[in-house]
């Protein structure tokens, strides 16, 4: 399995297997060991997907050795907040069954998450945590998080795929020591991903399936990705990427897709926090 080493010297899987909107605990907890036994060691979880339980239950039942694995998971907006997140984090953890978190980020950039990543920062020094980051947050809140806080993030998680490849995010990423990582890198189908042509085309001539070509872009970029499938066929197929290289012809073919909208929501909308913020989940 290739790594990546992160801003505090973590080393960090390439790819991952990701639990969202896997809610039926057996399912999750079945997928998740399938998962495990097909060679995954990043497992991406959140309170918000209300599966931690079974994901913890489905690494005890691995019998993998706790430094094998790199488990993520994340804090809900309700939670955020000095004093709510560490009780949060506290629940997180006794329901991974697990006494430390390879990796915990703020889900959402409103709420309290100034107050959040404060407590976060303690529960990082105190070796809870082994790096803590954050997702869907553009570079402005990046920046001013980065301003009046300590610690640097270590990941920043965003939707990137190939219709939305997030190309001003990525340089200020880059140029600021924090790790891309893709949420979402199939775009859950949108957009007629799997039957598109230059993709279609680019998987014939290396014989492999969109879904690998699709990772094995994002991976050359440098992205860790979170890749979800609840078929053991192509969660297998899926973590299958590391035996070929696309070409620079293919990677500009590719990047050539992108439209640099979402096609999930727009984080910088009001709406869209307004919506977000109001969202109360059962954690």
């Amino acid at each position: 399995m290739q790594t990546v080493k992160l801003n505090n010297g973590v080393e960090m899987p390439m790819i991952g297997f990701g639990v969202y909107q896997v809610p039926d605990p057996q399912q999750c907890e079945n997928t998740v060991y399938e998962a495990l036994r097909a060679g995954y060691r990043l497992i991406d979880t959140a309170a918000g997907y209300m599966n931690e339980e079974a994901v913890g239950r489905a690494i005890k039942r691995s019998g993998l050795p706790r430094e094998e694995l790199f488990v993520t998971t994340k804090l809900w907006i309700q939670d955020a907040g000095y004093e709510s997140t560490k009780k949060a984090f506290a629940k997180s953890l006794d329901k991974l069954q697990l006494e430390q978190l390879d990796m915990y980020l703020i889900h959402m950039p409103f709420g309290d998450y100034y107050g959040a990543w404060r407590a976060m920062e303690e529960l990082y020094r105190e070796g809870f945590i082994r790096a803590i980051g954050v997702s869907n947050f553009l570079p402005d809140r990046l920046m001013d998080l980065m301003v009046h806080n300590e610690i640097v993030p270590a990941i920043n998680q965003i939707e990137t795929h190939p219709f939305q490849q997030q190309v001003s995010s990525a340089a200020f990423l880059k140029e600021h020591g924090i790790q891309h990582q893709s949420w979402s890198p199939f775009a859950e189908g949108r957009n007629h991903l799997f039957s598109n042509e230059t993709l279609a085309s680019i998987a014939d001539k290396h014989q492999k399936s969109v879904a690998q070509i699709v990772l094995r872009w994002l991976t050359q970029k440098s992205i860790v990705v979170i890749p979800k499938s609840v078929r053991k066929e192509r969660l297998v197929e899926n973590i299958d990427i590391f035996d070929f290289v696309l070409s620079s012809e293919d990677m500009q073919s590719i990047d050539a897709l992108d439209t640099g909208e979402s096609l999930f929501m727009k984080i910088d909308d009001p709406e869209v926090a307004k919506m977000l913020g109001n969202l109360k989940v059962e954690l």
